[in-house]
């Protein structure tokens, strides 16, 4: 995927630069619209408050993707095409929003215990597969991508959380940034006054969604280059 030419973010204000790895950034003007089946989101409860804010307190992991699977190119399930963006500073976590569109407000934001850098480097290298798994909760009618807390596996590695959140001022700023990139990698280079690392990164792509059932889905990237290019699927799964 091609870099593309993106504008800087504009400098935080000195009150809003802390001593945390990722900078606030002043609230950008948004023009992304409601997906046309956004319905109105409940609040988190007060646990999942509170496991968001121990998740934090984690340490980072870097796993070692490295299990040999041979590429196929792109998958032709007869779903739904998606936006998907991946982005981070270097050395913090990454972030995934999903998308029906650039244009759209994201319909889906989760926070990945797995650097950026080291997961761009991964899927670099070849093909790389996401698998997000809860509990089944049969009690409870909730649809799959509204489930807060997940198991995150890279290439069958155990590696940690994902956390769904509300998307914060910043993932508004980048989504907002990269409006009219339809697909595409680099960097949005950032004024942070105190930021050891200034860029942050970004991948950008077509996902299919496909939907097995109610309690799985998959989204499979759609490469442009063809069979020549990295390939990343991520798998959304309850079990038990």
């Amino acid at each position: 995927m091609a870099a593309q030419n993106i504008p800087s973010f504009p400098p935080p204000s000195p009150s809003t630069v802390g001593s945390s790895n990722t900078t606030a950034l002043t609230s950008p003007i948004i023009s992304l619209q409601q997906p046309s089946n956004k319905k109105g989101s409940s609040k988190p409860s007060k646990w999942f408050k509170r496991f968001r804010s121990v998740f934090r307190s984690f340490p980072i992991i870097t796993p070692t993707c490295n299990i040999p699977v041979s590429l196929h190119g792109n998958h032709m399930h007869g779903g739904t095409r998606m936006t998907g963006t991946l982005f981070g500073y270097r050395k913090a976590r990454v972030n995934l929003a999903i998308q029906e569109n650039s244009g759209c407000l994201p319909v889906l934001v989760l926070e990945l215990a797995i650097t950026t850098g080291k997961l761009l480097q991964e899927m670099g290298s070849g093909l790389v597969r996401i698998a997000l798994e809860c509990e089944k909760r049969p009690l409870e009618k909730i649809k799959i991508l509204n489930e807060p807390i997940w198991t995150l596996f890279c290439n069958g590695r155990k590696s940690g959380y994902g956390v769904k959140r509300e998307p914060s001022d910043e993932d508004l700023m980048v989504l907002q940034t990269l409006k009219a990139v339809s697909t595409g990698a680099g960097v949005i280079p950032t004024e942070a006054l105190e930021n050891s690392d200034g860029e942050l990164r970004y991948m950008r792509a077509y996902f299919e969604r496909v939907i097995n059932s109610r309690d799985s889905e998959t989204y499979y990237m759609m490469n442009p280059d063809g069979n020549s290019g990295p390939e990343l699927s991520i798998f959304f799964v309850r079990v038990g």
